[in-house]
């Protein structure tokens, strides 16, 4: 299989018609360790937001068992961008999802954003760091997959075109992003997370390589320091020559990986979708009705 066979079978798809098949070979064959690394800035910029990291820290679950939240989320988000949003274990993770946020009181307009970043912050990274950029179909048909996984959860006013909600999603930003105590613990938590991957002796270099990967706006609404210019470029070069790696010397993928094919930390026998998520719904949905 030629370095670009994949590029060429999308280019010949309709980005709204095809979109589920579309993303399918995206996110599994093109740019399968891309997109999960860009799910996790995704994730982490939507930290950024008080009300957002505000529950988080509410409900305790993402502070006492991070990885096993981190987990949850890439197995449900890769089962859905894996299997399609109509039918089979697609659906089944749909509706796991749905089941899970049903117990919280979420405002729309915080749906909304937190779904902008899965479709717009990987075309970023793709642009940085991929090995090439996402093509305007595969940017068109990452819009049209989100925004019906969207109408399925059950949100409102999802902008009408691509630009239209990458604008949404930069105005929510400038409007909603600024330092809470809430957002550096949840902020916090991450980072130790991602550097607890790592041997220990390096955990501050991971750190500051973490900060050199967020940008300013993130940096003040964490209470993050600032990096040296110097670890900047660093990591962007370090991610940048991975890209250039995988064009040049690496075979094109033949099969798909997704996030949950790999050996995860959390269910290292395997799992099932109901399994995913907080083991103490009822709680919440008690809280959430004001019965507790």
């Amino acid at each position: 299989m030629g370095r670009f066979d994949i590029l060429r079978r999308i280019e010949a798809m309709d980005p709204e018609r095809d979109h589920q098949q579309i993303y399918h070979l995206t996110t599994g064959y093109e740019f399968s360790w891309d997109t999960t690394r860009a799910l996790e800035v995704a994730l982490y910029r939507t930290y950024c937001v008080p009300t957002i990291s505000g529950l988080l820290a509410k409900t305790g679950n993402f502070l006492r068992a991070p990885q096993k939240r981190y987990d949850d989320t890439a197995i449900i988000v890769a089962e859905i961008s894996e299997h399609g949003y109509e039918s089979g274990r697609g659906l089944e993770a749909l509706k796991r999802m749905n089941r899970i946020h049903g117990h919280f009181n979420i405002s729309n307009d915080d749906y909304l954003y937190v779904l902008s970043t899965f479709i717009y912050e990987p075309i970023r990274w793709m642009r940085r760091f991929g090995w090439r950029a996402m093509s305007r179909t595969e940017e068109l048909a990452s819009y049209y997959f989100w925004r019906e996984v969207g109408k399925r959860m059950g949100m409102k006013e999802i902008p009408e075109s691509y630009e239209a909600f990458e604008q949404f999603s930069r105005d929510y930003e400038q409007k909603h992003f600024r330092f809470d105590e809430t957002n550096r613990k949840i902020g916090e938590a991450t980072r130790d997370l991602f550097a607890a991957w790592f041997p220990r002796f390096t955990k501050p270099m991971v750190h500051r390589g973490i900060y050199a990967m967020l940008d300013d706006a993130m940096l003040e609404a964490f209470g993050f320091p600032k990096p040296a210019p110097l670890m900047r470029r660093i990591a962007s070069f370090s991610l940048w020559l991975r890209g250039r790696i995988v064009r040049y010397l690496l075979p094109a993928r033949k099969k798909p990986l997704f996030f949950h094919h790999r050996r995860n930390r959390t269910y290292r026998t395997g799992y099932t979708i109901p399994q995913l998520g907080p083991d103490n719904l009822d709680q919440y949905r008690k809280q959430k009705m004001g019965e507790v």
